[in-house]
């Protein structure tokens, strides 16, 4: 005999997951989360350096813009020891450090930075990079290792070029 008020309405018979199962897969994704985390802790370090590397590239670009715009020699600047880089414009005879145009930039740890540089671009212990209004610059070549052994170049063939992001063995290839 049916009910009068229609079909009843019965819980047990519904799909759905018990507690335990719940628990089994927050148990599983856990562990898999575990195995994985030092592998993502390594590649967020990899990745500093390549960062470090488009950064560098960045001010470099900037530098050679800024200096055919304004008509003034401007010059990368890197203090190896702390490693720091920033920009200067040349005015009245002098460089002058550029205010409020992005200030020093400083190299994340474990990332170490080599030059080779032209010889003469060197005072204080600080090596340059000079950018001409003409849109020349300083050959050379920026080198940044991070902490894993992976290298990028920030290098520049020659003055009339532009610099640009090498890893080393691409340069094997040329």
């Amino acid at each position: 005999m049916t009910s009068a008020t229609g079909k009843r309405n019965d819980l047990r018979g519904r799909g759905g997951f018990t507690l335990l199962e719940l628990i089994a897969v927050l148990v599983l994704l856990s562990t898999v989360l575990a195995i994985a985390a030092p592998s993502l802790r390594g590649f967020a370090r990899g990745r500093q350096t390549a960062e470090s590397a488009a950064r560098i590239l960045a001010v470099t670009r900037l530098a050679r813009s800024r200096a055919a715009s304004c008509g003034a020699v401007h010059r990368l600047h890197f203090d190896r020891a702390a490693g720091e880089y920033w920009l200067t414009r040349q005015q009245a005879g002098t460089f002058v450090e550029l205010a409020g145009e992005g200030g020093r930039y400083r190299l994340p740890a474990g990332v170490s930075l080599e030059l080779d540089l032209p010889v003469e671009n060197s005072l204080d212990g600080e090596a340059y990079v000079e950018f001409y209004p003409d849109g020349r610059c300083d050959a050379g070549t920026i080198q940044l290792t991070g902490g894993q052994g992976e290298v990028y170049q920030v290098t520049c063939l020659s003055a009339s070029e532009q610099f640009e992001i090498v890893q080393p063995e691409e340069n094997d290839r040329l």
